[in-house]
């Protein structure tokens, strides 16, 4: 197994394309093994993924970055998902608490980008990349989904994002055959679909999604739909 991938895009990558979605997970346990990690936000359609990933690869470690300012719907949605599919949940917190954030530099949210994206990076981002350094990890499955927003259109099956491998293995799914998934599976949306909500995050920066809005405009008011997580601060060597 290789821990880094070089520019030319190996023929397996490339039927990735055309694959499932569980053989693109099972291509990559078996290219990264313990190196594999995955991500969950207990987002409205969460469930999709860690039970799709955890029937293939039980036990992967799951990260979660509690932001401290997540619904308590979201905390309360967490734990039975927790145990019904017996997740090995990796919880991840900022190093500053939110009370001691809000004392000390205000509510970053509402200051505007540079105030969102600060906000992100404390709050997200650092979690994150400790995470992966903790854990060791060299590849990282998402539930992103190229519907969900326009900063997502074009996204691949693989790509490298900050040396770390990022595998969508959903990309290509659009929600009615998340819906289906869910149905065919007797798997729980999160409680706030039913409110209305089509994305859920931060209680202060998360709305519902009203007539004439797109699912990205429920975040931060529109003003930014990615967190920081998502976002490669350097060259891609695979896109596909």
């Amino acid at each position: 197994m290789t821990n880094s991938m070089t520019a030319a895009v190996p023929q397996e990558l490339l039927d990735l394309k055309n694959t499932t979605a569980e053989d693109r997970v099972r291509w990559a346990a078996e290219r990264f093994g313990d190196r594999l990690v995955m991500t969950t936000s207990f987002g409205i359609q969460s469930a999709v993924m860690l039970h799709l990933v955890t029937r293939i690869v039980p036990g992967i470690p799951v990260i979660f970055i509690d932001t401290g300012y997540l619904f308590p719907e979201t905390y309360r949605f967490a734990e039975a998902l927790t145990v019904r599919l017996t997740l090995n949940l990796k919880v991840y917190n900022p190093a500053m608490t939110a009370a001691r954030q809000e004392a000390l530099h205000g509510k970053e949210w509402e200051r505007g980008i540079k105030g969102i994206e600060r906000y992100n990076f404390i709050n997200k981002v650092e979690p994150m990349e400790r995470a992966v350094r903790e854990l060791g990890a060299t590849a990282w499955l998402t539930g992103l989904r190229r519907s969900q927003a326009s900063t997502r259109r074009d996204l691949k099956v693989v790509h490298q994002q900050n040396k770390v491998a990022k595998v969508h293995p959903i990309i290509d799914w659009d929600n009615r055959r998340v819906h289906h998934y869910l149905r065919d599976n007797g798997l729980p949306y999160h409680p706030f679909r039913e409110q209305g909500y089509a994305s859920v995050g931060d209680w202060h920066s998360t709305s519902k999604l009203l007539e004439g809005m797109t699912e990205e405009e429920t975040r931060f008011g529109g003003l930014k739909r990615e967190c920081g997580l998502h976002e490669n601060s350097g060259r891609a060597d695979y896109q596909i």
